[in-house]
């Protein structure tokens, strides 16, 4: 009998966790949009379920026969969501980058003897799990990912479109970055220290400082940053827009109602930023482990560009996030991953296997890490 697998969140990431794991599990989708839940079963053999995963009830009600789970949901959900899948005694896989601490779960999880493996996507994600790898191997002295998500057709005034929730996103652009510089955690404002780099296959990006290190902060390494990427542009736009108001959390008055700016903002930007059918994206991503191995200097560099796949029509966000997920749920699923508690992807990098299986999983996928081994 094949094993289930419930995913909580049927966006554009979502509906391709679900189409992939529906290869070899039982899946079913939920959500609250049935046009989201249309595209999940007109892609594949998905059994679908209309839900509100605001609600704790209606998510143990559509996970209470599930194998595993699948978090998939905007990120200020994703707290709540977890908690009521550990609650229900139920392993995960999580995607929602929510902005809580996910080791305020722990004992909850290892209470209830479940997995839960967060921030499971490309980054964090796949960052994690390759410099858990390095750590477990190596001195490390210094880690940097770059990383982003882009429309292939760059368009005036965005130059971007975003493959999830926007207000996810915003936070991008308002919440202060942490990153360690000489042992030290350091807070520096978003979208700070903008820098040019070039990338083959692209040009020219912009990257800026972002609060991606998240669970990595706990580490023992001296020097660490996550910069995003954006094309030339879009940074100085969204400063303005973050100066003057437009992103904030702090409620104001309209005609005797109170509403929070960042709401109306994402509102008026999800349509402008919405990828339409077929549109073309790419994902690039860096990233640099640097230290000590076998009394050698050494750097050990991962570069990733990837596009939108015209044959299965997916996303690149959503394959190169979406796939990393699944490999991680394979690992639970077949027994290969057994660790209780609230597990980072980082420590799923640790062990030899999972690695190599990530990687693996990802390339049959088309999903290609290049890497670069130097002597420093």
């Amino acid at each position: 009998m094949k094993k289930k697998v419930t995913v909580l969140g049927a966006g554009m990431v979502g509906r391709t966790l679900a189409i992939d794991l529906a290869k070899q599990y039982d899946v079913t989708s939920a959500d609250i949009s049935e046009q989201n839940l249309k595209l999940v079963r007109k892609a594949a053999k998905v059994k679908t379920a209309e839900a509100d995963l605001s609600s704790a009830e209606e998510i143990q009600k559509v996970i209470a026969h599930a194998d595993l789970v699948i978090g998939a949901v905007p990120g200020f959900m994703g707290f709540n969501m977890l908690k009521a899948v550990l609650n229900a005694k139920k392993n995960i896989v999580d995607i929602s980058f929510f902005p809580e601490d996910p080791f305020r779960l722990d004992l909850l999880a290892r209470q209830n003897k479940v997995t839960a493996v967060v921030d499971c996507g490309v980054a964090p994600g796949m960052d994690n799990i390759i410099l858990g790898y390095h750590y477990k191997r190596m001195k490390v002295s210094r880690f940097v990912c770059m990383v982003g998500g882009l429309p292939a057709e760059r368009k005036l005034p965005w130059q971007y479109k975003a493959p999830f929730s926007p207000i996810d996103v915003i936070e991008e652009y308002t919440r202060p970055a942490r990153l360690v510089e000489k042992s030290e955690i350091v807070t520096k404002p978003a979208l700070s220290e903008p820098e040019f780099i070039n990338f083959d296959g692209v040009g020219t990006l912009e990257a800026f400082n972002t609060d991606g290190l998240r669970t990595l902060l706990t580490m023992d390494i001296p020097d660490m940053a996550e910069k995003t990427l954006r094309y030339p542009g879009h940074i100085d736009l969204m400063k303005i827009f973050r100066d003057a108001g437009f992103f904030s959390s702090d409620e104001i008055d309209l005609k005797g109602t109170k509403v929070r700016p960042v709401d109306v903002t994402s509102k008026i930007l999800f349509p402008q930023w919405k990828y339409e059918e077929g549109e073309e994206d790419f994902t690039v991503m860096r990233v640099i482990v640097e230290g000590e191995e076998k009394d050698k200097k050494k750097r050990y560099t991962y570069d990733l560009f990837d596009r939108y796949n015209h044959e299965t029509k997916t996303s690149s966000m959503a394959r190169t996030t979406g796939y990393t997920a699944t490999a991680a749920a394979n690992l639970l699923l077949n027994g290969q991953y057994k660790k209780e508690g609230i597990i980072s992807p980082e420590m799923l990098g640790e062990e030899n296997g999972c690695f190599d299986f990530i990687l693996s999983y990802l390339k049959y996928r088309g999903v290609n890490y290049k890497l670069t081994e130097e002597i420093l």
